[in-house]
């Protein structure tokens, strides 16, 4: 709803904004708090590279197969510049116009399937980053909620399932999800990552 009332706000500033950027905002946020997520693991399994840096892949689905696009330095970038990045690197790899910079260097991959009506997931680590987030389909369900009476009733939410993969290597099951659950307080309070 929040990302619907800013529809008339994105096209003036000439951005499709869809829930990528959204997501690729909570992430640079959330790997604030939990920056074992934003390393790479070299080659010989052991040394792992901690990056200062958010340099945030987009998976892409191109006439050549899967490319992964970078968004450099998300962390300093506003929703409508990174819709607009989204927008130009995605056509870029489509068309094969991407340059090999702009297809390498990134520390933490976002991959959906979520167009193609995917509700849960397994993603793909693209090393040699550690971790890959599968945002899925949103969808209407019915949920339990308890009203400000005190009463549970039925009601209809819009919810998204999180999918994320990790290298035991590096990251544990209990921050792996404790990072989808950053994510999830981030996308359901939008206001918190519009807070610089």
């Amino acid at each position: 709803a929040f990302r619907k009332s800013m529809k008339a706000e994105a096209e003036s500033q000439g951005a499709k904004l869809t829930p990528l950027p959204f997501m690729i905002k909570a992430c640079a946020y959330a790997l604030n708090k939990y920056p074992q997520f934003n390393v790479s693991l070299k080659a010989d399994g052991e040394t792992v590279v901690q990056k200062k840096y958010v340099h945030i892949g987009i998976a892409v689905d191109t006439p050549d197969g899967l490319m992964v696009p970078v968004i450099r330095d998300a962390q300093g970038q506003n929703l409508w510049q990174l819709a607009r990045e989204i927008t130009r690197l995605a056509e870029a790899a489509r068309n094969g116009s991407a340059k090999s910079e702009e297809l390498s260097g990134s520390t933490l991959t976002i991959t959906s399937l979520g167009p193609l009506g995917g509700v849960a997931t397994t993603p793909v680590i693209n090393r040699p980053e550690v971790a890959i987030i599968g945002p899925n389909r949103i969808i209407e369900r019915p949920m339990y909620v308890t009203g400000t009476d005190g009463v549970e009733r039925i009601e209809k939410r819009k919810l998204m399932n999180i999918s994320i993969s990790c290298d035991h290597r590096v990251v544990d099951g209990w921050d792996a999800a404790s990072f989808v659950q950053a994510l999830r307080k981030l996308l359901e309070t939008p206001a918190l990552i519009l807070v610089d």
